[in-house]
C-alpha cells in the first residue's frame, strides 16, 4: 500500500478552496507540534453556502482522484466553522469571526507555513 501524501492532499484542498474565493488560506506543517496530524489547512468563507461550497467541493475532487476518504465530518451545518478530518490532514473552513476567536494559526506559532 502506497503511503498518502497529505502535503499534496493539502496543496489541492488549497487550490480547491480558492477556486471557491475561501480567502486567507493557510497551510501548516504541525507533524513535529502534534500527534493528530501533519497538516492543517485553514480557510476563511465569508458565508454559510460559500462554507458548504467549500466542503461539498473539496470531497467531490477528492473522491474522484482517489484521497483517502475523510475519518471524520463536523460542522456541515454550521454557520462558522467546518472541519473535514482526513487523518494526516485537518481542514479547517471558517466564518472570519471564528477565525479571529479561535487563530489557530496562533495555537501552532512555530510550525512552518507551507506556500500555496
Amino acid at each position: 500500500m502506497a503511503k498518502v501524501s497529505f502535503l499534496k492532499w493539502a496543496k489541492a484542498a488549497a487550490q480547491i478552496a480558492a477556486d471557491k474565493k475561501g480567502r486567507d488560506i493557510v497551510i501548516l506543517n504541525v507533524m513535529k507540534h502534534t500527534p493528530i496530524a501533519d497538516y492543517f489547512v485553514i480557510v476563511t468563507a465569508e458565508s454559510q453556502p460559500q462554507m458548504r461550497a467549500i466542503v461539498d467541493d473539496i470531497e467531490v475532487q477528492f473522491k474522484k482522484e482517489e484521497a483517502p476518504a475523510p475519518a471524520h465530518r463536523e460542522g456541515r451545518a454550521s454557520s462558522s466553522w467546518a472541519v473535514l478530518d482526513y487523518g494526516g490532514l485537518i481542514i479547517h473552513i471558517m466564518s472570519p469571526e471564528a477565525r479571529a476567536f479561535y487563530t489557530l494559526e496562533r495555537a501552532w506559532p512555530d510550525a512552518r507555513k507551507i506556500p500555496l
